[in-house]
Formats: structure tokens, C-alpha cells, sequence
């Protein structure tokens, strides 16, 4: 028989199986952190391929999205119906540093606001912080019977609706405009907007359970890395990836050696 004739013969036995590797093997894990505006730092776990070549598992983790219940970041469970969306921004060993990218409501409690007799006011904006974030804001509001109403129905009148949905916009374009995103996320956590915008409309008709119904972040500014971590020095002055050294408002990288 010539030689290379049998195909079969350079190719083994026919009908082995490949060697079947797990898949996690090649993973590592890595910590989320929450910015310091929240109570709690640590976020999570997540995992990630390892770096191959020119893919780093740094490039991996940039951009990944985590949808967090306020309730565990503060530590309160009356914000249990609140959904925080981090973003992450950075990677500093085995830390990854997120920032806020979103917030939303559950559906179980805007479906236990929404009932009969009353009147629904909704509306949403874009408006920018005063360090570059672009937000599109969403309010939900309701409205309730006057003091020593005997009518059963509270429905407000189509001009009435435009008076109040002018007035949200007032409230939010001031509230968000004069402060930067940092500030913004500690009155989205108190909820004081809902409470200045019951206030700015109480003469045109009186509301219930004004919320922040969901914010989306539209464009943010370039990127900056000092910044980012400014975020993250009220957790004990540390900062994470810095393998649990302290680092204050003063500090600065130290020079490169000459000679080692």
C-alpha cells in the first residue's frame, strides 16, 4: 500500500471524545465595591476569563452593569423597593470600583400605588449635574382628597395635570442643576425631592406618593480616575486596590526610583 493513501491511519480511532475542561478553571473572582455614598462598600463577587494574550479580564469587567436593592447598600429596609444600578468604571487589583448608572422602582410597589378614584401625574426630564452628568429623570405622582372631602373621587382637571407636571419640572431642573452626582444620589436616597415637589404644588392640588420613579444616566463626562476615587475615600480614608493602605485627601503618587 502506497504511503498516504489511508486517511484514517494519521488520525487515530475514530469516535474519541475530546477532553472536556471546566470551564471555571480559567476564571478568576473579583470584589464590587459601592461608592462611598452608600453604608455598605461591599457589593458582590463576580467572575471573569483570565487574561489571554491581549484580553485582559481588566477589559472584562469595564462596562458590566449590577442591579442592587438600595435596602442592602443602606442597610434600611424601607428602601426595599428601590433598584440601584452601579456601573463598573474601574479596576484596581482585585477590586472593581462602580459608580451610580441608574435607579428604578419595583413593579410590586408602583402596582400597590396605582388605585381607583384618584388621578395619575407623570413626567420626565433631561437635566445635567453641575459635574457633566446628563440625567432623564422620571416622577410619579398621585393625587388625594382635600381636608373634609365627602366626594369619593379626587380626579384633577387637564389643566391642573399641566400646572403640576410644570411645577415637577421646576423642582427637578433646581434640584439636580445645583448639585453634582454625589449629592444628587444622597437626595434620591432621602427621597426629598418627592417631598419638595408635594410642597411646590399643595395650592394647585394636594398629592400622595410623589417618588423619583427611575433615573437613567443619558451621557456622562470623560473619564477620570481621580474623581473616581475621591468616591471612595469615605470608606475608613481607604481606598480599594491599594492593598489596604490608607490614602487621604493629600496624597500623591510617589516618585519613580532612579535605582533599585
Amino acid at each position: 500500500m502506497a504511503v498516504g493513501k489511508n486517511k484514517r491511519l494519521s488520525k487515530g480511532k475514530k469516535g474519541t471524545k475530546k477532553k472536556v475542561v471546566d470551564p471555571f478553571t480559567r476564571k478568576d473572582w473579583f470584589d464590587v465595591k459601592a461608592p462611598s455614598y452608600y453604608n455598605v462598600s461591599d457589593v458582590c463577587k463576580t467572575l471573569v476569563n483570565r487574561t489571554q494574550g491581549t484580553r485582559t479580564a481588566e477589559d472584562g469587567l469595564r462596562g458590566r452593569i449590577f442591579e442592587v436593592c438600595l435596602a442592602d447598600l443602606q442597610k434600611d429596609e424601607e428602601h426595599g423597593f428601590r433598584k440601584i444600578k452601579l456601573k463598573v468604571e474601574d479596576v484596581r487589583g482585585k477590586d472593581c470600583l462602580t459608580q451610580f448608572y441608574g435607579m428604578d422602582m419595583t413593579s410590586d410597589k408602583l402596582k400597590s400605588l396605582i388605585k381607583k378614584w384618584q388621578s395619575l401625574i407623570e413626567a420626565h426630564i433631561d437635566v445635567k449635574t453641575t459635574d457633566g452628568y446628563t440625567l432623564r429623570v422620571f416622577v410619579i405622582a398621585f393625587t388625594k382628597k382635600q381636608m373634609k372631602q365627602q366626594k369619593k373621587t379626587c380626579y384633577a382637571t387637564s389643566s391642573q395635570v399641566r400646572r403640576i407636571r410644570k411645577r415637577m419640572f421646576e423642582v427637578v431642573t433646581k434640584e439636580v442643576t445645583t448639585c453634582d452626582l454625589k449629592q444628587l444620589v444622597a437626595k434620591f436616597n432621602a427621597s426629598s425631592i418627592g417631598e419638595s415637589i408635594v410642597k411646590a404644588t399643595r395650592f394647585t392640588f394636594p398629592l400622595q406618593s410623589v417618588y423619583v420613579r427611575k433615573v437613567k444616566v443619558v451621557r456622562t463626562p470623560k473619564f477620570d480616575v481621580n474623581k473616581l476615587l475621591e468616591l471612595y475615600r469615605g470608606h475608613g480614608g481607604k481606598v480599594p486596590g491599594d492593598g489596604g493602605r490608607g490614602i487621604g485627601r493629600n496624597w500623591e503618587e510617589p516618585e519613580v526610583l532612579e535605582e533599585v
